[in-house]
Parts: structure tokens; C-alpha cells; sequence
């Protein structure tokens, strides 16, 4: 099991926001996390941390101030995340897609994926194994691992400041990372403009709607300082079709935290809750439309 990072709770810079859904600034308490809480937009439904902490004081966490015991845990929890990555992305279709680009792909070009929150690269490394060609975001000292030990191409700067070329990119990842950004609106605008014309994007993100968030409410393991949203499948949709894309496919997993139940309650829980898409993570795939 991995346990999820997050930094103490502890006093920043922060101030009150709008939704970074639709603009609204009409809340209604949802979260109360003790020293911070979660308000649900009565407009839209997106529940965002309001307070916020300013960008400033998010990027210390992984930088300044925590940034060696974060690229600590990286590396200690890389292969069980992997895993749970390539999970992710067999239950989204992606070799499928993968086949598909690569038959359209000239010989000297294959495609090319960017990882948005790359850590120390593990998956990265995994897909140019593949054939691909990869490139990674992540600020964190994850980067400079990334780079010396695996040779990868690793910006140490957040997206929009990379300026990479529009029309760049033919697959975007973004495995938990979303649900850490300030705005993450203006993220996924920058994703659409840097893929190529019916690219995809692909979002990992804890699922506030799942059967585990609603049993455990202010105590979902989810719920944690990091995370400044909490998505849901369809507050996950409306801003992803605001930014310009098309969803194609949501999936979710996981039905019980290993320790709350019993192993084989867990399993029922896990096989209905992927049935019924309301498992406690999700990941959507959504393909560029427009220009």
C-alpha cells in the first residue's frame, strides 16, 4: 500500500478564492479537516481548500522546505506506484491508443508523451522503453534524480513556464498532480494548447463522488492538506470541456482502504465499486477538440 504524501499542516500565506471552475464565489461548507476545510461551490459543485495557500507556498513544499523528504518517499514507494500507474492506464485503453499512434507514426518520429508531475521518472522510463519519446515536468529535487540517474528530460519548472511549442505533444499525463495545482483551470488550457490536434490527456485524481470519500467524509484519506481540490467525475468533466476537450472514458477503482475492512470485504468492495464507477480514484481520458 502507498501511503499518500502530504506535508504537516502549518501556517501559510492564504487567501480566499473564486471557483476555478466557473468564477462563483458562493460556497457552502464541506470539508472541515481541522486547520483546514474544503467549501463546495453552490453554483458548480467543485469542491476547492478555501483559504488556499498561495503558489508561492505550494512550490516550497516540494522545493525549499520538504523537497528531500518528498523525492525520500518517491523513491521508496516508485515501484508500488508504478504499478498503480500502468494499472491506471490499462483500465483506460491506452495500449490501444498506443498501437494506434505508433502505426501512424513515421520511423525516425514515434510519438511523444509528456508527464506532468513526473517524480523521479519511473513511468517515463517505462514508455520509452516502449518506443516512445518522453519528456517530464516536475519541480521538485525528483528532477535532478530524474535527469543524473535515468537520463531523462526533465524540466524543473511548472508547465506554462517550460513554453513549450504549441501542438508539441500527442499524449499528456498528469497522475495526481491536478488535485495539488492553484489553478487548475489555467493547467489544462496550456494541456490542450500544447497537444496536438486530437491528443489526449490523461488525468489521475482522487474521486470525491467514490464510495470511500462519502463513508469517511472529513476523514477520507484524501483529504489532506496537499490537495487544494477535490474533483468528482462530472466537476472533472466541466473543466476539462471548458478548457477545449472531449472526455472519452472514466474509470475508477478502489472500494475500502487496506486496514477498514476485512481482506474479503475489501475485495467485494473493490469489484463493485469498479462496476459502478465509484471507486475512490479515477482516471478520465479526454482528447483535444478544437483549436
Amino acid at each position: 500500500m502507498v501511503k499518500t504524501w502530504s506535508t504537516p499542516v502549518r501556517a501559510e500565506d492564504r487567501g480566499m478564492v473564486l471557483c476555478n471552475n466557473c468564477g462563483s464565489e458562493i460556497f457552502k461548507s464541506a470539508l472541515d479537516c481541522g486547520g483546514f476545510m474544503y467549501v463546495r461551490c453552490v453554483s458548480c459543485g467543485l469542491a476547492q481548500m478555501n483559504p488556499q495557500p498561495a503558489g508561492s507556498e505550494v512550490i516550497k513544499r516540494y522545493s525549499q522546505l520538504f523537497g528531500k523528504d518528498y523525492l525520500s518517499y518517491e523513491l521508496e514507494n516508485e515501484a508500488a506506484y508504478l504499478k498503480l500507474q500502468q494499472l491506471a492506464l490499462v483500465d483506460s485503453k491506452f495500449s490501444e491508443l498506443e498501437k494506434n499512434l505508433f502505426s501512424q507514426a513515421e520511423v525516425n518520429a514515434p510519438p511523444n508523451v509528456l508527464d506532468v508531475g513526473c517524480a523521479t521518472g519511473a513511468l517515463l522510463s517505462f514508455l520509452r522503453d516502449r518506443g516512445w519519446r518522453v519528456t517530464g515536468v516536475e519541480i521538485s529535487p525528483c528532477a535532478e534524480y530524474a535527469r543524473n540517474e535515468r537520463n531523462l528530460d526533465v524540466r524543473n519548472l511548472p508547465l506554462k513556464e517550460n513554453n513549450f511549442p504549441q501542438d508539441s505533444f500527442d499524449v499528456i499525463l498528469a497522475s495526481h498532480l491536478i488535485e495539488h495545482l492553484n489553478d487548475p483551470r489555467s493547467f489544462l488550457v496550456e494541456s490542450h494548447r500544447i497537444l496536438r490536434s486530437g491528443g489526449r490527456v490523461f488525468i489521475t485524481t482522487p474521486n470525491i463522488s467514490g464510495f470511500q470519500a462519502r463513508l469517511t467524509g472529513s476523514g477520507w484519506r484524501s483529504a489532506i492538506f496537499d490537495h487544494l481540490y477535490l474533483f468528482s467525475a462530472r466537476t472533472l468533466t466541466k473543466l476539462l470541456e471548458s478548457a477545449g476537450f472531449t472526455i472519452e472514458r472514466i474509470d475508477t477503482w478502489g472500494g475500502l482502504a487496506a486496514g477498514l475492512a476485512p481482506s474479503w470485504l475489501k475485495k467485494i468492495a473493490d469489484f463493485l465499486v469498479k462496476r459502478l464507477g465509484c471507486g475512490d480514484v479515477m482516471i478520465v481520458r479526454a482528447v483535444k477538440t478544437g483549436n
